[in-house]
């Protein structure tokens, strides 16, 4: 039995049945004959369904943005941003399919030498939790133009929208089976990897579960892109423009309560400005309105689950006891739900909780450094490589540093973002592949070479 709790309340909300292993393999089974009939339609038709998915998504935006703030803890208006950017996702892909996966001629000695790009089969995506419908369209709409049918197993705690997912594609035409949700166990997953149907893996999450899911699949040979976590490094050099650098970095730390694997979380500044940017940026986040995440008001959510609160703490508490400034908050707020202030830590170095691991939630950990080269050496010096935030007046120069940072993505002047029209995903332990734009939507495809030989 699946178990949901409201973030905001600690209330349970619902109670969900797990899937019998007769409806396992039923489900298996229907997604496999799906994906044979659909891999046969032309492109532009299977990106006609993702015009339809769009629509759907608009249309019941008021009834779908409502269960992620329930059942995650999301601000009712970035859940509704969430569902937008969702469809903006399939209108993207519905117009640029076509292009993106048709024939690449090669010019060779053969006569009609040419790249294909046919569908692998069945997909299955393992979602997390913190953007439970975004998460799963950047992973599906490419798939199922491409060609693949779709087997997703959510988190457990957002199972609500994991069904509504699965009714938007079938309200919007999809065929019966070709994408779906098994509402299963963790422990379950690997029989799933294991099943002959299943071709591929897709996995946003934590580093340790991505090993685990990258074990399975590789020891069948299986294809795997795995977006997994991150300690973006957000890197403020003398030179930029100090108040609006510290403007943005609140909300790239505080969006969604911090719980995103592309969050800024350390915001490595050059000493010359310190000062300045804390001010300025702990000025913003006195401005951030903690509360029910119903009330458009609110800007900060509670935490997901408990246990990330708690975890969140023990880091607070660690990266104090090795000498690090608590500036702001540091605490549980009490009451209700999962809530905890809005913290900011000042003199964090590498080694220490803060510094070195991933923080998923309302803490945003200040490094302070002598020059660029320690600020760069720096943003280098973890395990993660997912995205990163240079600002600089200097484009010359930024263009430089951004090709020695070790990340997927570098935003200058601009906070980390995903965007259907670009590739995203990580270097290191932040996984591998990608997914989004041109590159991702080619990720479940078998690039295939088609040689005609010169007629003699």
């Amino acid at each position: 039995m699946i178990v949901t709790t409201n973030p905001a309340t600690g209330i349970e909300i619902g109670r969900y049945p797990l899937d019998r292993p007769q409806e396992v393999e039923e489900k298996i089974a229907s997604a496999f004959n799906a994906q044979e009939e659909w891999r046969n339609r032309v492109v532009k038709e299977r990106c006609q369904l993702l015009k339809g998915v769009a629509a759907v998504l608009r249309r019941e935006q008021h009834r779908l943005a409502p269960m992620i703030t329930t059942e995650m803890g999301k601000p009712i208006a970035e859940a509704e941003a969430e569902i937008e950017k969702s469809a903006w996702t399939c209108d993207f892909y519905a117009e640029t399919g076509s292009k993106f996966l048709g024939d690449i001629q090669v010019d060779s000695s053969a006569a009609d030498s040419r790249v294909v790009f046919d569908p692998l089969g069945v997909i299955l995506s393992i979602m997390p939790w913190n953007y439970p419908f975004w998460q799963f369209i950047r992973c599906a709409a490419p798939a199922l133009a491409a060609g693949n049918a779709v087997i997703l197993k959510h988190a457990n705690n957002v199972p609500r929208c994991a069904q509504a997912l699965i009714d938007v594609f079938l309200d919007a035409g999809a065929p019966e089976g070709l994408v779906t949700v098994l509402m299963i166990d963790s422990s379950r997953v690997s029989d799933v990897i294991a099943d002959a149907r299943v071709a591929a893996v897709a996995l946003t999450g934590s580093t340790s579960v991505g090993k685990l899911v990258a074990a399975q699949a590789g020891n069948l040979l299986k294809k795997q892109v795995l977006e997994l976590g991150g300690s973006d490094p957000f890197i403020v050099l003398a030179d930029a423009d100090v108040d609006h650098a510290a403007k943005v970095a609140v909300k790239a730390r505080f969006s969604n309560a911090g719980q995103s694997c592309i969050s800024a979380k350390r915001f490595i500044v050059e000493e010359t400005i310190g000062d300045r940017f804390v001010a300025a940026f702990c000025a913003e986040v006195r401005k951030l309105n903690v509360g029910d995440p119903m009330d458009r008001a609110t800007s900060l959510g509670p935490l997901a689950r408990a246990s990330l609160r708690d975890e969140l703490h023990s880091q607070v508490q660690r990266t104090a006891e090795a000498g690090g400034t608590v500036r702001l908050g540091g605490h549980v707020i009490e009451g209700p739900g999962f809530y905890y202030a809005p913290t900011v830590i000042d003199g964090v170095t590498g080694s220490m909780a803060a510094g070195i691991e991933e923080t998923f939630g309302p803490l945003a950990a200040i490094i302070r450094v002598e020059n660029p080269e320690d600020a760069i050496y720096i943003a280098n010096e973890t395990e993660f490589g997912l995205g990163a935030s240079l600002w600089t007046r200097n484009l010359e120069r930024a263009h430089l540093y951004s090709r020695m940072i070790q990340a997927g993505a570098v935003f200058i002047n601009g906070m980390v973002a995903s965007d259907p029209r670009l590739p995203f995903g990580g270097i290191k332990q932040s996984g591998y592949g990608r997914e989004l734009g041109e590159f991702g939507i080619r990720e479940f495809t078998n690039i295939k070479t088609v040689y005609v030989a010169a007629s003699h």
